[in-house]
């Protein structure tokens, strides 16, 4: 297997690797989005928003799963690309297969659990006594999709270090394609309702999961071995840290989801809009916050094979160069998506259901609120990503956790004793600023750090 198979990353102009990378990933990412979004769209439409509300309540198992995938395939994918970098053909194969092991096992695992837990985890997720019965449908189907669903998430990211962007956004699509043309028949033609949703959605998890496990056969930078399975304490202790961050960040989202759905469960039913409407509304506005997420996300993770290559490499000022044009890029998304959530939340909310009154009056604000700086979200996103590529967990993960975890969550629990169900609104804002500031002070230390290496590498290069 050829050594030198990317070794044009360190050397094609960075806007071009930037599309060709990012692109296909984020395509992938909002495949992933869509999933749930699109039984939203069609479960408002065919069963109501209380279908709704039952998806939002189910959907953060879907959340774990994909954690346990990210933070093995991540972790994988970004330890890969820097052994590319280092010409490191031997870690580099033992550190997928080591990651294919840990994924069925662990997807094997976490099934199990859930099953066991089901009841708990309805009623944790702030499932209400109107939205109970749809909610225990959905998750007794979802759930036969879940080591699907982490397999194919988790050799995404593998397949898109190993060069291949375009098939791991083949793979997702393919599997959309299906879910988006099988819901319909199955809800309204078939009269299956939620069942027929979660088994659309399987059917797509499935397909997805195959084309990955076609991938390893006809792999560009790697080649599979018997022992590359084997697992081993070394290797997963190289794997696991470089991909916490994206575990923990998605596990911030349960922790904050499973808070934020009880909150509005309560400080709702005590307000004019009552329970059902905020879970509801709120579970639509952070689900199109995702794919906002998804083109952040995919700008730098698309971007992670670049700066991981090229770190491995010493070339740091390429590596300050990627960061910089990555920057760029996320902040127009998030102007674009500011501009999209002031200026039309209802036409959003609208594709998940026509409702109207109080319903429509809770969505405007939500939108406009929760969501309104977005633009240091997407700086704050990217930056923890980035700085995964580079190696450096800890200070990925404390980013991410500052966030998600850390101000979000006290943010949520406080704000409504004093505001009602719309302070928890503004959780996300308050904890965008502090977190943009948190960037500030990192990034400095990084960049200084980089010029420093490359000074070092300079003089040593003059010095031969």
């Amino acid at each position: 297997m050829n050594q030198n198979a990317n070794h044009y990353l360190a050397e094609e102009k960075v806007g071009k690797l930037m599309l060709k990378f990012s692109v296909p990933c984020i395509m992938s990412l909002l495949v992933s989005s869509l999933y749930n979004i699109v039984d939203q769209i069609f479960i408002g439409r065919g069963v109501g928003y209380l279908g709704n509300g039952a998806t939002n309540v189910v959907f953060p198992i879907t959340i774990i799963a994909l954690a346990i995938a990210l933070m093995i395939g991540d972790g994988c994918a970004a330890f890969l690309s820097i052994c590319q970098g280092k010409k490191d053909s031997e870690s580099a194969h033992k550190s997928v297969g080591n990651a294919i092991t840990i994924l069925i096992a662990s997807s094997i695992v976490l099934t199990v659990i859930f099953v066991l837990m089901k009841e708990q985890i309805l009623h944790g997720f702030g499932a209400t006594e109107n939205n109970i019965a749809y909610a225990r449908e959905y998750f007794n189907y979802i759930v036969i999709g879940i080591p699907f669903f982490i397999f194919g998430n988790g050799m995404n990211s593998i397949i898109r270090a190993d060069g291949s962007p375009q098939f791991a956004m083949l793979s997702t699509l393919v599997g959309c394609i299906m879910n988006i043309i099988l819901d319909p028949i199955a809800i309204f033609g078939l009269g299956w309702g939620m069942r027929g949703a979660a088994l659309a959605t399987i059917a797509g998890q499935i397909v997805t999961a195959i084309l990955a496990l076609y991938y390893l056969m006809h792999t560009k930078s790697f080649k599979l071995k018997k022992n590359s399975f084997m697992v081993s304490g070394k290797m997963l202790k190289h794997i696991l840290p470089l991909g916490i961050s994206s575990f923990l960040t998605q596990l911030s989202i349960v922790i904050i989801m499973g808070v934020m759905n009880n909150v509005l469960v309560i400080y709702g039913a005590a307000s004019k809009y009552g329970a059902d409407i905020p879970l509801t509304v709120v579970g639509i506005v952070m689900k199109v916050f995702q794919i906002v997420i998804a083109i952040v996300v995919g700008i730098a993770a698309g971007s992670q094979p670049i700066v991981g290559y090229n770190y491995g490499a010493g070339k740091y000022e390429r590596v300050k160069k990627i960061y910089l044009t990555m920057i760029k890029a996320e902040i127009i998304v998030g102007l674009i998506a500011t501009i999209c959530f002031e200026v039309f939340p209802l036409q959003i909310t609208s594709i998940f259901g026509s409702e109207d009154g109080l319903y429509n009056e809770f969505a405007i604000l939500a939108f406009r609120v929760y969501l309104c700086t977005i633009i240091l979200c997407c700086v704050q996103k990217a930056t923890s990503i980035f700085l995964q590529s580079l190696g450096k967990p800890v200070m990925s993960l404390g980013l991410s956790l500052l966030r998600d975890f850390i101000m979000s969550v006290p943010l949520v629990i406080l704000l409504p004793k004093a505001f009602g169900v719309t302070g928890a609104l503004y959780s996300a804002p308050i904890a965008d600023v502090v977190a943009i500031i948190a960037v500030i002070i990192m990034m400095a230390k990084v960049i200084k750090e980089l010029n420093r290496m490359e000074k070092k590498t300079a003089g040593v290069l003059e010095g031969e």
